[in-house]
């Protein structure tokens, strides 16, 4: 029908939409385009896809959903958003999928194409969820986007099975209507990526433009959203997921040493983004080797670095586990080396598309004997960029593997990037040996920088440079083959001191504790750091007092951890696993940190987090007062993520 009324625009702090269909639908090309439109207007955004680990999950069933949720605000953000606004499902396995998540109040628009019997039954259905009154509560907008998309697209002469196929065009054109998108850049990709086929091209498009027409037209929707640009600073900015942004961190670390890379890596979800991606940089002198297994994958990164360059080599867990006797082997080295895990749900195959922090404990420990290397992890998926300069930053300065956690979350996650200059970034020196080190004129491979440690870096072929590597135990300077007892307990404990040096170069942690007065110190790594400031906003938002610290150098920790930690009454620990971080505060520190596991393939929720924040809190300050309940209040929060001020005290005019 057409339009009768005038449409009303509302304005909007922030809205969490999620794309939800079988996971041939193209529902994570379609959250990639609305998160491209909402980067080019300015919003803040943060993102987290969701799908099988199947290339084709059977369609129509409950473990084929695939979905894609997006945050954007006109403010600063942390989270994806706990709780979906507005759910777009496209069938009705996608709708009984995700419903659980949706609170009531929110939008649902859905494609009814599908809702048969045979249909619903399949998926647990007695009756048409959307006759029977289970929806009440929610504002329904059941449309035949399907049946709409074929005939928007009939003149091109597709049968109705390809057809059909841009359905998702037509609910990105429908919702990029509903909340004012900009489409340019959808028309624009859209005419790059089927340029061949022009038929399909041509109703891609025409899908697309039908559904933001029908926004305009149909007197299902009355109203339009607005969600204005955020402020903030100045500069140039992209939208980057977690693999992108570490695998041009990698590049812009070795450009900052002067040397090439080279990745021998293996495919292994999630982290083969950062293969494919750095395979498109040999201009920047990066070599990529795809290998037949993860142990030749480090084989080669480790030959790469005992030829002079930068070598790399990235996986998950179960890849991990496969390259621990070549880490080993470069621990022995003492080469530089960085390892990427970007973590996944284990143990063994697991569950490969879900994100999970559970690989703290084997990077650390991992490895046959006294093997230690730094362990450093990103918090956010811009922040893999600024990991991975520093992981290169400290193998070649120290001459050491450098394992870089990231996970599932953060590597196809994605948010706002200030694209840095990379004249800005901090030089690396390589620092090569190019002449014979000792008195008597001969080379000493291990003769070692009095400040870091590190050993002496001479590229094969050096005249007069040549020395012997391998597995077995070096013997002080010379790095000869040695079994002496002595010899093996300095080695053993000058590897350790190395790697303990470390602690010098990097910053002590910072503690964001607006007045000072807080008994409450909630500690993360990784990826817990958006969901973890996400939950503290929320306490301090209903008046609760709680400091936050986060840690992004794990081995050798910041110098100054130790006395953080005994400076408060109670410290909080919010994990992916079952308390490997509190496990490691306590026996270093002494410290009986209080441990928050959940290991659900899935990234901790503000909300739940508010409420685990706030009950400590209450439970420390000894607060008996009813009518505070401060967990159930932050948690209670729909909108927790208000902005700061320049002294770290919440605004809350975002909040409500």
């Amino acid at each position: 029908m057409n339009r009768t009324v005038t449409i009303e625009v509302k304005q909007l702090d922030r809205v969490v939409i999620r794309f939800a269909g079988d996971s041939g639908d193209g529902m994570q090309l379609t959250g990639d385009r609305f998160t491209a439109e909402t980067a080019s207007f300015g919003n803040d955004l943060s993102t987290l896809p969701n799908f099988p680990a199947e290339i084709r999950a059977p369609a129509g069933t409950l473990p084929g959903v695939s979905s894609f949720q997006l945050h954007f605000a006109d403010h600063d953000i942390l989270t994806p958003g706990d709780a979906p606004d507005v759910l777009i499902a496209m069938n009705p396995a996608a709708l009984k999928a995700n419903l659980k998540d949706v609170p009531r109040g929110a939008t649902l628009i859905v494609d009814t194409a599908d809702f048969t019997a045979r249909n619903l039954k399949r998926i647990g259905y007695d009756e048409n969820p959307l006759e029977t009154g289970e929806l009440d509560g929610y504002h329904v907008v059941p449309l035949n986007l399907t049946g709409m998309t074929v005939e928007s697209v009939k003149e091109f002469g597709l049968s109705r099975k390809d057809a059909s196929r841009a359905k998702n065009m037509y609910a990105l054109g429908l919702v990029s209507w509903l909340f004012q998108r900009p489409v340019e850049s959808t028309i624009t990709f859209l005419e790059t990526k089927f340029a061949s086929k022009a038929d399909i091209r041509d109703a891609n498009i025409a899908a697309f433009r039908a559904g933001y027409n029908f926004g305009e037209t149909a007197e299902e929707f009355s109203v339009r959203y607005e969600v204005k640009p955020a402020s903030m600073a100045s500069g140039t900015y992209r939208n980057i997921s977690g693999n992108l942004a570490l695998a041009y961190g990698l590049v812009a670390g070795a450009q900052r040493a002067g040397l090439p890379m080279v990745l021998g890596a293996y495919p292994i979800t999630p982290a083969s983004d950062v293969l494919h991606e750095l395979s498109k940089l040999k201009r920047f002198n990066v070599t990529t080797i795809q290998a037949e297994d993860e142990i030749a994958g480090i084989g080669a990164a480790l030959g790469a670095s005992f030829g002079g360059a930068l070598g790399v080599t990235t996986s998950s867990g179960p890849g991990i586990s496969l390259k621990s006797e070549t880490i080993g082997l470069g621990v022995m080295l003492e080469l530089p080396l960085v390892i990427c895990d970007i973590q996944r749900a284990g143990p063994s195959t697991g569950m490969p598309t879900k994100t999970e922090q559970a690989d703290l404990l084997q990077v650390m420990f991992g490895r046959n004997g006294e093997a230690p290397l730094p362990v450093l992890a990103a918090q956010s998926p811009a922040d893999c960029f600024a990991i991975a300069v520093e992981a290169a930053r400290i193998a070649i300065t120290y001459r050491t593997p450098v394992i870089v956690l990231s996970d599932g979350y953060l590597a196809n996650g994605s948010e706002p990037w200030q694209i840095p200059v990379i004249e800005d970034l901090p030089t690396i020196d390589p620092n090569f040996t190019t002449a014979p080190n000792a008195p008597d004129g001969k080379y000493l491979p291990y003769e070692r920088d009095p400040e870091t440690l590190a050993r002496a870096w001479a590229v094969p072929g050096t005249a007069g440079l040549d020395h012997r590597i391998g597995g077995l135990e070096k013997e002080d300077k010379t790095g000869n083959i040695s079994y002496d007892p002595a010899n093996h307990d300095l080695m053993i404990r000058t590897r350790q001191a190395k790697v303990d040096a470390v602690a010098r170069s990097i910053p002590p942690i910072e503690v964001d504790d607006p007045d000072g007065t807080a008994k409450v110190l909630v500690l993360g790594w990784g990826s817990t750091y958006g969901p973890i400031g996400a939950g503290v906003r929320r306490v301090r938002t209903v008046g609760g007092k709680i400091a936050h610290a986060h840690l992004r150098h794990l081995n050798p920790f910041p110098s100054n951890l130790g006395d953080v930690l005994r400076s408060y009454d109670k410290v909080l620990v919010p994990e992916m696993n079952l308390g490997q971080l509190a496990m490691l505060l306590r026996a270093k520190y002494l410290v009986d940190v209080v441990s928050y596991a959940q290991v659900r393939g899935m990234p901790l929720g503000a909300a739940e987090l508010a409420e685990v924040i706030g009950n400590l809190v209450e439970e420390t300050e000894g607060i008996d007062d009813d009518a505070r309940h401060l967990g159930t209040a932050a948690a209670a929060l729909k909108h927790g993520e208000a902005l700061a001020d320049q002294n770290g005290h919440l605004k809350t005019e975002g909040a409500r």
